[in-house]
């Protein structure tokens, strides 16, 4: 009886992965790769996808500090077979897996999805009364903040 296919991530792949992960961040953060692009632009190695025989691994990656994208993209490709050469050295496999880099677009997809909810006409339809600026946002403990230093019920 045959299993069929899974789409989730098995354990294995995800161990891979995260190894694989934090040897390319760690190769990249200490400098040990000779690229002007990558030393003067820091960068995150957000997540890698490895595919299920372990011969294929996608990294995303994404600038800090809100830089452009593409010249680290093109500087990490560039690397490639250096990154690979480490990896070897550093992560304790039978064999490395091809290496590929793409830009991680989900905190900014996070961020529109944000803007989105928090948008007056979105708040009104979903009857939010929970709005920016609220003074009592914070008051987890369902208290009445009062200006003579005492809390009181909420009614």
């Amino acid at each position: 009886m045959s299993r069929a296919p899974s789409k989730a991530p098995s354990q294995r792949q995800l161990r891979v992965a995260e190894e694989i992960r934090y040897a390319l961040a760690m190769t990249i953060e200490r400098g040990d790769v000779h690229d002007a692009v990558l030393q003067q632009h820091p960068l995150t190695i957000t997540q890698v996808r490895v595919s299920p025989d372990l011969k294929n691994a996608t990294a995303f990656f994404t600038p800090l500090g809100g830089g452009e994208a593409a010249p680290l993209l093109d500087a990490l490709k560039r690397a490639t077979p250096f990154l690979r050469h480490e990896l070897a050295r550093r992560v304790n496999m039978k064999f490395v897996p091809r290496l590929s880099f793409q830009t991680d677009t989900s905190f900014d997809e996070y961020s529109h999805i944000e803007e989105l909810l928090h948008r007056p006409e979105v708040l009104r339809d979903t009857g939010a009364s929970h709005t920016p600026g609220n003074e009592d946002d914070d008051d987890i403990d369902d208290t009445d903040d009062a200006t003579d230093g005492t809390d009181r019920l909420k009614d």
